[in-house]
């Protein structure tokens, strides 16, 4: 809902142009009373509640009139508490701030039409809104078939990580206490595994959590690059362990081969220097 409501205040102006130009081609809304305001909720697929008070008294004097229904039990109530904190334009109109309706317990905003001795209240859901707008992508069907998928990648992801840790950590018990062999690649290797092994689930928890579990619906660069220098992070630091390992095996058996451990070495080094770039740009953008 946070990303809803942040579109929703980026692109505010252009929203309620739409919503009072598209209004006011319509006319007297009290004339559409007779069929219980059926036009406006099919010009409107994000309207989801019409009701109407008396501008003097604040009293409700309609029944909360819904696309498919109607809920008598509003009828009467005082609205002088709403009313009293909405800005009218000259237009006659007001708009909320986005808000949970406690009719529909959805995330809406409300457009509030002043006509003769009427004040007419149009709630509208905040993410049909968007969607229809083009402002905000929310195809269902294509939305539960990626999120289907994510879930297998993600929680995939999250085993094979766990299964190389698992592994590594038996394939180090096995040489130290079973073969009884030590050497420095059976030291290090369990602890490249273990790097990568990390990297790989924060990746999967970060998949998860993004397109699963707490759904972005919108990019967010900021967290994108805290996921790319995170990742990258690790990977250097495994690549660092391993270069550190092919140095010690090459200075025991002489330093014909040390030229491959330099490469390896200068090749994380321009990694590293890339990732630096990278940060420092994207710190400067977001500033």
């Amino acid at each position: 809902m946070k990303e809803f409501i942040e579109t929703y205040k980026q692109h505010k102006d252009d929203i309620e142009f739409f919503i009072q130009e598209s209004i006011r081609n319509l006319g007297h809304l009290s004339s559409l009373k007779k069929d219980n305001f059926k036009q406006l909720f099919s010009l409107f697929p994000s309207l989801e509640l019409v009701y109407i008070t008396n501008k003097d008294t604040k009293i409700q004097t309609s029944a909360n009139i819904y696309k498919d229904k109607m809920d008598l039990s509003a009828k009467n109530k005082d609205r002088s508490s709403i009313i009293t904190k909405l800005e009218f334009k000259d237009n006659n109109m007001a708009f909320s701030r986005p808000y949970i309706s406690s009719a529909t317990r959805n995330s809406c905003m409300t457009v509030t039409v002043k006509e003769g001795d009427e004040i007419l209240f149009l709630d509208f859901r905040i993410d049909i809104l968007l969607e229809k707008l083009n402002l905000l992508e929310l195809n269902k069907p294509f939305h539960a078939l990626t999120k289907g998928f994510y879930i297998l990648a993600g929680f995939s992801m999250a085993i094979l990580a766990i299964i190389t840790i698992g592994f590594s950590l038996f394939d180090f018990v096995y040489y130290l206490f079973i073969k009884g062999e030590i050497s420095l690649e059976v030291m290090f290797k369990p602890i490249i595994a273990l790097t990568l092994g990390i990297a790989i689930f924060d990746l999967a928890k970060t998949i998860l959590e993004q397109e699963v579990f707490f759904k972005s619906y919108s990019k967010n660069s900021k967290v994108e690059t805290k996921l790319l220098v995170k990742f990258l992070s690790t990977i250097i630091i495994a690549l660092s362990i391993e270069a550190l390992i092919v140095v010690f095996k090459i200075a025991l058996n002489g330093y014909d081969e040390m030229i491959n451990a330099f490469y390896l070495i200068a090749g994380i080094a321009l990694i590293l220097i890339s990732l630096t770039i990278f940060v420092y740009f994207s710190n400067k953008k977001s500033k």
